[in-house]
């Protein structure tokens, strides 16, 4: 596995490319509607090195928002059922934000992992051991801030955010219903595997 050195060089490549930040509102994520009751092991996509791989149980969520609505994007690889969740439900001041991966498939647009894990809970102690943490108001790639009075949430414009959230969610904290655009399942990164030519999104690891 990546040492916590490995990953912090991985994390300064994808600083690079991260681009600006665009405010958000919503997690979102298409999938059955089981698969939100029961935290899955994340499968082995990304870097073949990633230590979350086959060991962190998670929810896989996105954020990215379509530049010009700044919504969630109509199509998705995941299934037609969409469910949308209030950002503050999942990252607020009482959840740590870990830096986990960062990799492309053969593709010109590149992927970062990140990881939401409440304070104290396993997860969060899963990742503390293994993952640089990141300042969840200052940051590259996702940040929660607190602007006159309220949480403020922004988004890398030039990454894919996969983030992984360590706990069950209840599906009556959002909203669950069908997508209007296409599902295009050739944008599915499950099991993906990392172009291991790519000078922008991979690192050397002594052996």
């Amino acid at each position: 596995d990546y040492a916590k050195e490995h990953l912090a060089q991985l994390q300064e490549k994808a600083e690079l490319i991260a681009g600006r930040m665009l405010r958000f509102s919503v997690f979102y994520r298409n999938q059955h509607k089981e698969y939100f009751q029961h935290p899955s092991l994340k499968d082995n996509s990304g870097s073949h090195g990633s230590p979350t791989s086959g060991m962190l149980h998670g929810i896989f969520f996105s954020c990215n928002t379509e530049f010009n609505t700044g919504q969630p994007p109509q199509d998705s690889p995941y299934g037609r059922y969409r469910f949308q969740i209030p950002a503050q439900r999942l990252f607020n001041p009482n959840t740590n934000l870990y830096f986990a991966d960062f990799y492309c498939m053969y593709t010109a647009y590149h992927y970062v992992v990140l990881v939401l894990a409440p304070k104290g809970s396993s997860g969060d102690l899963f990742c503390r051991e293994r993952l640089p943490q990141l300042d969840i108001s200052s940051n590259k790639f996702l940040t929660c801030c607190v602007e006159e009075g309220e949480l403020v949430y922004r988004h890398a414009q030039d990454s894919i955010l996969e983030v992984i959230y360590t706990e069950p969610v209840d599906l009556s904290l959002g909203v669950l219903g069908e997508i209007s655009g296409h599902q295009l399942m050739s944008l599915s990164t499950a099991n993906a595997k990392k172009d291991p030519s790519c000078k922008t999104c991979n690192i050397s690891v002594g052996r």
